[in-house]
């Protein structure tokens, strides 16, 4: 049992003065409790014996009246310690969870659907918080008052205790049956909840892929589907618990009327005085809610145990990516970049970005993607990447930010490996725009901003110069307040496209990296973005993927991929000179400018 909740050991040493706090208060309140059918039972003696006076009375109309009273100030206490601590724990836990997530590498992100995630981090994490607040609060109320309890019952009558207490062993039994299955089915509950969840947000975010396939019965009939299972799945939990309780109940009922047969015997007997009898009857009717309770603490405690191995798996997640720069690593880079002998293979358990990240590709995942390939860019200078899809053009951009990991000593930069950088600092002078632009549902500024800590409204305003989306943004209503909807929903591509540049722009980069960025924009916004580009990073190292000729020819170096392999490097004219797979797609480009011109 306790073994289970071993990762939360971290969060109650955090939290241990609250935990004796609420002890303490569980103590008293329970202690004082408990003391009320002795009150009770005297009461009843003293009136039977004829031996009581005003005094007396009042002393036990006040205790009557104090004990209720003040077990609900010390019950009071206990609910508000303890549940403000499954808070607060809560509150921490999900900062770990986020803080662990952004520390994760980008191959997890491809292996783990997004909705997923978010089903952990919502319903489990609250299955979690019962379970650090009620379920601990009513297992202490019910340990320590049935604890307390038993010790008056055995002074009352230890054989009408042990009558009392005989159905415990047979309960103990139902409890551990129907707590592994009710774990089980929790389980199963939470898996469907997920895959429900993932299929919302992926629902969601290609609302327009579903539209244009007319897609939308077809969708709702498999969410249905999927719906129903969780209910099914549900109600078979639902089922189990209303099977339990009143197990419980018949149990206690069955104690119940063997201490009423036997104790009344023995009242009529003479065995026993009646306000003794009132008062054990009074400690098995008390008892009697923990022991119901306890079956709503064994589904809070399998249901929170359940999450928690759910959520364990996030919180143990280590990134494939590490930091590993050790004392005295540089914070500055000039921008010199080597490839050196580099060969390179996505893990088993990644997807190669031409994967579009669901999951690893058979002709990507743990095989060769870059074959022994040597390149030098000098700092300053430009280079562009030209070469037929799968040719590993990506791949190879995205080794330098370290999305992933190339072999040790493969990857230069400045004359040391890339590995001898600390991540923020290396990732701080990269200014990365990927294929696919992601913009976030805020406004135009904030995402321009982004990653530039506090830009101001200048850095912003040049930045979208730079990248030829000023003169759109100022025809906007709001302007840079703009509010570009769910990832850039209300922007066109290519308007999105230059708002991801400028977003790496106003960092003013050491190192820009444009991965096919041009694609959706048009030649004359293209050019004047090169242009711009050309001016701005002057002095600083940049590299672009494209297609277009007329994006790549004014580089100082183009290097032709195919196969994971550089089969041509040079410059425009140079390439040009050698009649190989550039020259082909400059005169495949040169006709179709020609045949659109007709």
């Amino acid at each position: 049992m306790f073994r289970s909740l071993r990762p939360l050991s971290p969060y109650f040493r955090r939290y241990r003065w609250q935990y004796v706090l609420s002890a303490f208060s569980v103590l008293l309140m329970n202690g004082i409790w408990v003391l009320f059918p002795e009150v009770v039972r005297r009461l009843d003696n003293d009136l039977k014996q004829a031996s009581i006076d005003h005094h007396k009375l009042l002393v036990y109309s006040l205790l009557l009246v104090g004990i209720p009273l003040a077990k609900g100030i010390f019950q009071f206490l206990t609910r508000w310690v303890v549940i403000g601590i499954s808070r607060e724990i809560e509150f921490d836990m999900r900062n770990d969870l986020f803080a662990n997530l952004e520390r994760l590498s980008y191959s997890f992100y491809q292996r783990t659907r997004t909705g997923d995630i978010m089903a952990r981090a919502t319903n489990d994490l609250n299955a979690v918080r019962m379970l650090l607040g009620p379920a601990i609060m009513y297992t202490a109320n019910t340990v320590v008052f049935t604890i307390a309890a038993l010790a008056f019952m055995v002074r009352i009558s230890p054989r009408l205790t042990l009558y009392a207490f005989l159905p415990l062993p047979l309960a103990s039994i139902v409890i551990q049956y129907f707590g592994r299955r009710i774990h089980e089915r929790f389980e199963r509950i939470q898996a469907m909840f997920s895959d429900i969840s993932a299929r919302v947000q992926e629902n969601l975010s290609g609302v327009r892929v579903i539209r244009a396939y007319a897609q939308e019965q077809a969708e709702i009939e498999q969410f249905e589907a999927a719906n129903s299972e969780y209910i099914s799945r549900s109600l078979k939990l639902v089922r189990l618990m209303g099977m339990l309780w009143p197990t419980l109940e018949l149990l206690l009922g069955l104690a119940v009327v063997v201490v009423l047969w036997l104790g009344g015997r023995q009242v009529l007997q003479g065995r026993i005085r009646a306000g003794d009898f009132i008062a054990f009857m009074l400690y098995i009717t008390m008892l009697t809610w923990p022991i119901i309770a306890l079956g709503w603490v064994i589904n809070i405690f399998q249901r929170g145990t359940a999450s928690l191995g759910r959520l364990e798996e996030l919180m143990r997640a280590q990134p494939e990516v590490k930091d590993e720069a050790g004392p005295g690593a540089p914070e500055e880079i000039a921008g010199e970049i080597e490839f050196f002998n580099l060969t390179f293979r996505y893990p088993r358990s990644a997807a190669s970005p031409a994967a579009g990240g669901n999951g690893a590709s058979p002709a990507t995942a743990g095989s060769v993607v870059l074959n022994a390939l040597s390149l030098r860019i000098p700092a300053g200078s430009s280079l562009a990447i030209v070469g037929p899809t799968g040719s590993g053009k990506s791949s190879l951009v995205n080794l330098i930010p370290r999305i992933y990991d190339a072999p040790a000593g493969s990857v230069l930069l400045d004359g040391r490996p890339l590995r001898d950088y600390p991540l923020s600092t290396l990732r701080r002078h990269i200014g990365f725009v990927p294929q696919e632009t992601f913009l976030f549902s805020d406004s135009i500024r904030e995402n321009i901003a982004f990653g530039a800590g506090q830009a101001s409204d200048e850095q912003v305003h040049a930045a979208a110069e730079a990248a030829s989306i000023a003169a759109d943004i100022e025809g906007f209503p709001e302007r840079y307040e703009t509010l570009v909807g769910e990832r850039g929903i209300t922007l066109s591509g290519g308007q999105k496209q230059r708002t991801a540049i400028a977003r790496a722009l106003v960092r003013a980069p050491r190192i820009l990296i444009l991965d096919d960025a041009l694609s959706s924009v048009d030649t004359y916004t293209e050019e004047k973005i090169l242009d711009h580009l050309r001016e701005v990073m002057t002095g600083r190292t940049t590299i672009f993927i494209s297609h277009r000729v007329s994006t790549v020819r004014n580089a100082d170096q183009i290097a032709v991929l195919s196969a994971g392999e550089i089969v041509e490097l040079g410059s425009h004219e140079e390439l040009l000179a050698r009649n190989g797979y550039y020259t082909d797609l400059y005169n495949k480009q040169l006709l179709e400018e020609e045949l659109a011109g007709v």
